[in-house]
């Protein structure tokens, strides 16, 4: 890229960290001492306010620049995330979201707990939760890379190493300074940047075809290399069986993963009432339907207008098809139009990131603090307040993450993510559901619900394609993967399922009749939520 575009983005860049920091130093001015307000900000917020943040919490880089350049490369098999992120918001409105916010305070295990023995069950959510949450972190600092290389002209490996650095740095600083009031008005901020800058994207590309959506259809299938099959199922997950599970595999894991998703669960929690939850999700179901319908115009804009090969050669899994296609829209390389809308879709992709990974990161940490470190602690050691070990813990949980993320990042953002929703609905789903609605279930129950979908969703991704044995794969060189699919959602979530019902009726201890009554009417009707 061009110094102009360099220049440009690096101070529209610059600009958007700057109003961060400003909003992060402005509220660390107000108490952040109670865990009321670090976790939860004090339940201040909105409806609308919250769904914004849902929404931004929700849109990553996964969706920006992962799932148009999925479409890219491969059609109407890479709408399955669009489709399968958006179906799965169902999920969240009909199932959890009220009943979350009135059994909880601050965690998924929080709503586990209110039934159960809390030690046992603290440990088991907050260790899936920590797992999850890092995982998603991952995607977030692939993402930042890919988009600061391209940036630099796609050579500088260092460059793309300490871009992952600074991301990591930044929300560290986020999360500790701030708390949960600072990232939800940077995740705000970020939901109108992004939409903003995905309309003006997708009007483009709609004007460019002069409105005819067949001829962008056909002109991408065209260039695509693969004719019509571009534009019918079975381009990516096609052909043996092995494929097909995968693609339901990833089905399963997108539609059943966001209700198991930590940093989503706590944002119902900084509404006052259960209704407002609600209500909130209703306006990040409008923002996040919209946002998905765009992306699929994006993708295939990008196939058409730039073709998958120039998309693949500039990213290998198509993370850079969005910057690309604005680049083009905008006169193409070495224009004024070119470099401002190139640099002003590089400013909100970058801006998507960090805003995501605050939320992630105050998720994961509040698990840390609320759920390990209340449970693990020694009863006569010398105690330290849950906001303090939480800010202690967003560095630790920032460091695996910047290591991971140096270590994949050659992988799709968007398939990156997917391993994320298959842990989280393989781990989290089923525990939550049986703990909202099964009169009988009890602590081992809940406990091996967790463990069992945990344990076997992590080592079929460690002995799976995405670890070894392809050109794609973390380790190319070696192949020791036993598993076929690289999904592990298909075989880990019924796991989940089958554990918990296997540890519920084995269980010595019967379950607690009049604590589950108790959580059914608070569930039901919030008398008592906080």
């Amino acid at each position: 890229m061009t110094g102009d575009h360099q220049t440009l983005a690096l101070v529209l860049f610059s600009a958007f960290v700057a109003v961060t920091l400003g909003i992060t130093t402005w509220v660390s001015r107000h108490r952040q001492g109670s865990a009321e307000e670090f976790y939860a900000g004090g339940r201040l917020f909105s409806p609308l306010e919250n769904g914004f943040a849902i929404a931004g919490d929700y849109m990553s880089a996964a969706s920006f620049l992962g799932i148009s350049g999925l479409i890219a490369l491969y059609g109407y098999d890479g709408m399955l995330y669009s489709v399968g992120f958006l179906v799965a918001w169902l999920v969240v409105l009909l199932l959890v979201a009220e009943l979350v916010r009135n059994c909880g305070r601050f965690t998924l295990a929080d709503v586990v707990a209110a039934r159960m023995a809390e030690r046992p069950v603290r440990i088991a959510a907050g260790t899936s939760s920590v797992a999850v949450s890092v995982l998603y972190l991952v995607a977030q600092m692939v993402g930042a890379g890919s988009l600061v290389a391209l940036l630099l002209g796609g050579s500088s490996e260092a460059a793309r190493s300490w871009t992952v650095v600074g991301v990591g740095a930044l929300m560290v600083i986020y999360v500790s300074l701030g708390g949960m009031r600072a990232t939800t008005w940077i995740q705000i901020v970020k939901a109108v940047l992004l939409m903003a800058g995905t309309i003006a994207l997708t009007v483009l590309v709609l004007l460019r075809f002069h409105g005819d959506v067949n001829s962008l259809l056909s002109t991408a299938a065209e260039r695509s290399g693969h004719g019509m099959d571009f534009l019918a199922p079975g381009l990516r997950y096609g052909g043996d069986w092995t494929a097909r599970l995968d693609f339901i595999s990833l089905g399963l894991a997108l539609v059943l993963g966001t209700a198991g998703l930590p940093h989503i669960l706590s944002r119902f929690y900084t509404v006052p009432t259960a209704r407002a939850a609600r209500r909130s999700v209703v306006w990040s179901i409008g923002l996040i339907g919209s946002f998905y319908l765009m992306t699929i115009v994006l993708g295939f804009g990008a196939a058409a207008l730039i073709g998958p090969g120039e998309v693949r050669a500039s990213n290998a899994s198509g993370n850079t098809a969005v910057p690309l296609l604005a680049l083009d829209l905008g006169g193409g390389a070495g224009s004024t139009g070119g470099t401002v809308l190139f640099a002003i879709v590089a400013a909100v992709a970058f801006a998507t990131i960090l805003a995501v990974v605050a939320g992630i990161t105050l998720a994961s940490s509040a698990s840390v603090a609320h759920d390990l470190y209340s449970s693990l602690r020694r009863r006569h050691a010398k105690q330290y307040s849950e906001v303090a070990v939480a800010r202690v813990a967003a560095a630790g949980i920032g460091a695996a993450a910047i290591g991971l993320g140096l270590l994949a990042r050659d992988l799709n953002v968007a398939f990156l993510v997917g391993l994320a929703f298959a842990v989280a609905a393989s781990a989290n789903l089923p525990v939550l559901l049986y703990s909202l609605f099964w009169r009988k279930f009890t602590t081992r129950g809940a406990v091996w619900s967790v463990y069992g979908g945990l344990i076997p969703a992590v080592l079929l991704v460690l002995v799976s394609p995405v670890v070894s044995g392809g050109p794609e794969s973390l380790f190319p060189g070696v192949d020791f993967h036993l598993f076929p699919l690289q999904n592990p959602g298909v075989i880990s979530i019924p796991l989940g399922f089958l554990a918990g019902w296997i540890g519920t009726v084995t269980s010595p201890e019967p379950p607690d009749e009049a604590r589950h009554a108790e959580t059914e009417v608070r569930a039901l009707t919030g008398a008592g939520a906080a």
